[in-house]
């Protein structure tokens, strides 16, 4: 099954580092002003959704899903929700990062919330790159200049952090402490991050 790209209209400044994460065969659904990024990105949608409130509805063949403005669902959840329906299992977030703060900490829940539901799931920024972490290891390259790890989905047990210049062994992480920020993987080495209990939010930082 092919990879679902969903773009929402949080600023990008670096395409080309975004870029180099997309993939030719990747099924792209653009929401509402994340239409502003089409141009630069160079991928034409292949669903578009929106309430048109913050961009002008396009005149296309391309499908658009036009949603009502007032409603419980952001135009991105409805993007996740209309995606799970067709079928993908995988997913990439960009332009949901960054400018409101309430629409950052709204779309990192949502990156959670596909994590849970045992879907593969990364947002990118033009600073990071950013996945969720749980019982299965995840790894960090020496590529990435810091790592943080925070818990916004309550208290993280079991929290070991290895080949990392601040180790954890068996450790707890809570939503009201930032134990895990600004962490760096040790020269030449590769960091690798585990949870026995919980979820934690892993950003990868260039």
């Amino acid at each position: 099954m092919k990879r679902c790209v969903i773009v929402g209209g949080a600023d990008i400044k670096n395409y080309d580092r975004i870029k180099n994460l997309l993939r030719n065969d990747d099924y792209v659904i653009y929401c509402d002003s994340g239409l502003k990024h089409k141009e630069a990105l160079g991928i034409a949608p292949s669903l578009i959704i929106g309430d048109f409130d913050s961009w002008e509805k396009p005149e296309t063949d391309i499908e658009i899903i036009t949603l009502p403005t007032i409603k419980d669902d952001t135009d991105t959840v409805y993007a996740v929700k209309e995606a799970i329906k067709r079928g993908f299992d995988e997913f990439l977030l960009i332009g949901v990062t960054g400018g409101r703060l309430d629409h950052t900490l709204g779309n990192l829940s949502i990156l959670l919330n596909l994590f849970k539901q045992g879907k593969k799931v990364t947002a990118a920024d033009d600073y990071s790159i950013i996945t969720a972490v749980g019982e299965k290891s995840e790894y960090i390259s020496c590529e990435f200049a810091f790592f943080s790890l925070l818990a916004i989905d309550g208290e993280a047990g079991g929290v070991t952090i290895k080949n990392a210049k601040y180790p954890l062994e068996d450790a707890v992480i809570t939503p009201d402490f930032p134990l895990g920020v600004s962490n760096e993987v040790l020269p030449g080495e590769t960091a690798e991050v585990s949870v026995k209990d919980g979820n934690l939010i892993l950003i990868k930082v260039f």
